[in-house]
């Protein structure tokens, strides 16, 4: 079995393109065949096993350990995955260890310093809370 699996998407895009591929070459196949065929390439029995397989698994930087990138209430940062928890395939509660602590305070009369974040993250790689003025808590660069 493929131990390195490719996102969600790629799989999807790979089996649009395999469908295409195929019906330039005059095999018409449906849609559904064409992601078992994609499964049974990465090494499954079937689109649902290899769905379960990469939905049920974080972006590999999401790992203890990793390291990831993004912003946290628009400020940039670089951290230390501490802890991961799938809540349901796609979203993932985070602890982060920041590098440089991140002032959560916008007043300039005074400062509150964060070093490490706790969030959930969707499938898009941002929170689904909101400042003020519609920017994700937190965004990380996938």
């Amino acid at each position: 079995m493929n131990t390195q699996l490719p996102p969600l998407s790629q799989a999807k895009a790979q089996a649009k393109r395999l469908r295409a591929e195929l019906a330039d070459q005059g095999t018409e196949i449906s849609h559904a065949q064409s992601l078992e065929l994609v499964a049974h390439q990465n090494g499954f029995r079937d689109w649902n096993a290899f769905h379960a397989a990469i939905g049920n698994r974080p972006p590999p930087a999401w790992t203890p350990g990793g390291r990831v990138e993004g912003s946290y209430l628009s400020q940039p940062f670089k951290a230390t995955v501490v802890s991961v928890t799938m809540l349901r395939p796609g979203w993932f509660r985070l602890a982060l260890e920041l590098d440089e602590p991140v002032d959560v305070v916008t007043f300039d009369s005074f400062s509150n310093y964060r070093k490490r974040v706790h969030c959930v993250i969707g499938p898009l790689g941002m929170t689904q809370e909101k400042t003020s003025d519609g920017t994700p808590h937190v965004i990380l660069e996938c």
